[in-house]
C-alpha cells in the first residue's frame, strides 16, 4: 500500500527516487516484498513484482544491498530462482541478499493457480529447494533427486560475483522444523515479533544448530518490524494515524502489533537496543511514510548512529 495515490507512470521513478533515499541516507540495505497483491487485504492497489524490482534496482543503485523480504519459495522453480538470483548479483556487482520462506499468503496462492499445500509440505519444499539452489550457486552441474524437486546436470553460467555465493536468508520461526533449515542451510535467520519471541526463537535455533553440528555463531540473527519515528510526539502522531489509514488499520491496531516500533527518537533506541543485546545484528524495517514522510531521514540522523 505505498504507492496509494501515485499515478502509474509515477510509481516506478518514486520507488526508484526511494531506493536513492535510501542509499543517500547511509543505510545498508533496501528490501521489496514479494507479493503480486496487497496485504493484508487484497486490493487493486498497485504491487509490483520482486525480481523484476531487483533487477531494475541492481542496474540503477550503486552501493546499497538488495535484498527480499522474503522470496516465497512456492512461487517459482528453485532451479529458475537461483539463475535469477545469479543473474542480478553480477548486475548488482555483487549486492544481493537472498532471502526466502516456504509461503503462507493462502489467498494470493489460490488467486494465481498455485496450489496451497499444507505447512509441512511447503517447508518440506523449502528445505529441497534451498539445497538445490545452493548447489546451483557453487557446483558446475548440480543434481538432486527429491519428493518435490529434483535436477539433473543443471548448468548456471554466471555464477554470482559473491563468494561462496550470495548471502542465504530463511526466513520464518516455525520451532520444530523451519528453524531446523535455517540451522542447516542459512546464513541468516529472521524473525518477527517481541524481543521474548526473538530470544526463544533464538535458543531454539541455537539447539538446532547443535543438533547437525554447527556453531550457532555462523548464522547472523536479524528482525524486520514496522517503523514510525516522530521528531516529537505531535510528529509521531500525525505519521501513525496516516500510515495505518493507509493499510486500512486503526492506530489502536496498527501499535498493538508486536512488529511494530513507532516512537520518537529516542523511544526507537530504547526498543531496539533491547533487540541489539538479545543478539540482533540487523533490523529490516519497514517505514510505511516512504513515499510522503521522512522517518527515513530522522531515523537515519538520531537513531542509526547509537545503533551500528
Amino acid at each position: 500500500m505505498d504507492l496509494v495515490g501515485v499515478p502509474v507512470a509515477q510509481q516506478w521513478p518514486t520507488m526508484l527516487a526511494a531506493a536513492k533515499r535510501i542509499e543517500r541516507l547511509g543505510y545498508d540495505t533496501a528490501w521489496v516484498y514479494d507479493h503480486f497483491h496487497t496485504v493484508p487485504l487484497p486490493t487493486q492497489e498497485a504491487t509490483y513484482e520482486c525480481w523484476t524490482l531487483m533487477a531494475a534496482l541492481a542496474a540503477t543503485t550503486d552501493r546499497v544491498r538488495l535484498g527480499q523480504m522474503c522470496t516465497c519459495n512456492s512461487y517459482r522453480n528453485p532451479a529458475y530462482l537461483a539463475k535469477v538470483a545469479s543473474s542480478i548479483d553480477v548486475i548488482s556487482g555483487g549486492r544481493l541478499e537472498f532471502a526466502i520462506g516456504a509461503g503462507w499468503y493462502e489467498h494470493e496462492y489460490l488467486a494465481y493457480g498455485y496450489p496451497y499445500p499444507s505447512d509441512g509440505t511447503r517447508i518440506a519444499q523449502l528445505d529441497e529447494a534451498v539445497q538445490i539452489i545452493k548447489k546451483m550457486w557453487t557446483e558446475d552441474e548440480a543434481t538432486f533427486t527429491g519428493k518435490h524437486f529434483s535436477v539433473k546436470g543443471a548448468i548456471n553460467q554466471p555464477k554470482g560475483l559473491q563468494t561462496p555465493h550470495p548471502p542465504l536468508w530463511i526466513a520464518g520461526g516455525g520451532e520444530k522444523k523451519t528453524l531446523r533449515i535455517v540451522a542447516a542451510y542459512a546464513d541468516f535467520a529472521n524473525f518477527a515479533g517481541t524481543v521474548e519471541t526473538f530470544t526463544q526463537k533464538s535458543r531454539i535455533l541455537d539447539e538446532h544448530c547443535a543438533a547437525v553440528g554447527r556453531d550457532p555463531a555462523e548464522v547472523g540473527r536479524t528482525v524486520h518490524m514496522f517503523v514510525t519515528v516522530g521528531t516529537d510526539e505531535a510528529d509521531l502522531r500525525a505519521k501513525v494515524e496516516r500510515a495505518a489509514a493507509q493499510i486500512g488499520r486503526s492506530v489502536d491496531k496498527y501499535l498493538a502489533s508486536p512488529q511494530t516500533i513507532a516512537g520518537t527518537p529516542q523511544q526507537v533506541i530504547d526498543t531496539l537496543g533491547a533487540f541489539r543485546d538479545a543478539g540482533a545484528m540487523h533490523l529490516t524495517g519497514y517505514f510505511a511514510d516512504v513515499v510522503w514522510g521522512d522517518s527515513l531521514e530522522v531515523f537515519a540522523a538520531e537513531v542509526m548512529p547509537h545503533l551500528r
